[in-house]
C-alpha cells in the first residue's frame, strides 16, 4: 500500500485519491559521479525502503553536492521518514541547484500535507499547477488536499 503512493513523473491514468511525490525529475542528461547512488535511492524509495532511500541519496549527494536529482530524492526520503526538518535542508539545496520547478513544488506541496499545513501545501501545489497545468500528479495532490483526506493517510511504515 505505502509504494502505491509513490509515482514516476511520466504516471498517467485515473487519480488515485492517494497524495503522491516526484521521485524521477527530468533534468536532462547529466551524469555524476553518484548517479548509482541516485538510481539506487530511486529504486529503494519506490519499494518503500525508505531508510536505504536516504542512505544512497545521500552518498550521491555526498560524492556530488550539485546533484539536483539527488537532492529531490533525499528530501522525498526524509518526509517519508517524517524528518521534515531535514527534508527542508534538501528541499533548499535542490532549489538552489535546479530552481523552484513544478516537481519541487509538487513534493514540498506533498511535504506540507503529510504535515498537515494544508495552506502551505495549497499554496505550493497551486504554483506547480501554474507551472504544469494538467499534470496529473499534481492534480491528483490537489484532489487529496481539497478532499481533506492527505494528513490521515498512513504514510510512515
Amino acid at each position: 500500500m505505502v509504494a502505491a503512493l509513490l509515482t514516476l513523473c511520466h504516471s498517467g491514468g485515473a487519480a488515485s485519491q492517494e497524495p503522491r511525490i516526484y521521485i524521477e525529475p527530468e533534468f536532462g542528461p547529466r551524469v555524476y559521479t553518484g548517479d548509482e547512488d541516485t538510481r539506487l535511492g530511486h529504486a529503494n524509495l519506490l519499494a518503500g525502503n525508505y531508510g536505504l532511500a536516504e542512505q544512497y541519496f545521500r552518498r550521491a549527494v555526498e560524492a556530488t553536492h550539485q546533484n539536483g536529482p539527488a537532492w529531490i530524492g533525499l528530501a522525498a526520503a526524509y518526509d517519508r521518514l517524517a524528518r521534515f526538518d531535514l527534508a527542508d535542508r534538501a528541499y533548499w539545496h535542490a532549489i538552489r541547484l535546479t530552481g523552484e520547478n513544478y516537481i519541487v513544488l509538487n513534493n514540498r506541496g506533498y511535504s506540507y500535507l503529510l504535515r498537515g499545513d494544508v495552506r502551505r501545501a495549497r499554496r505550493l501545489l497551486e504554483r506547480a499547477w501554474q507551472l504544469a497545468p494538467g499534470d496529473p500528479t499534481i492534480a491528483n495532490n490537489l484532489t487529496v488536499l481539497e478532499s481533506g483526506q492527505g494528513y490521515f493517510f498512513n504514510l510512515w511504515p
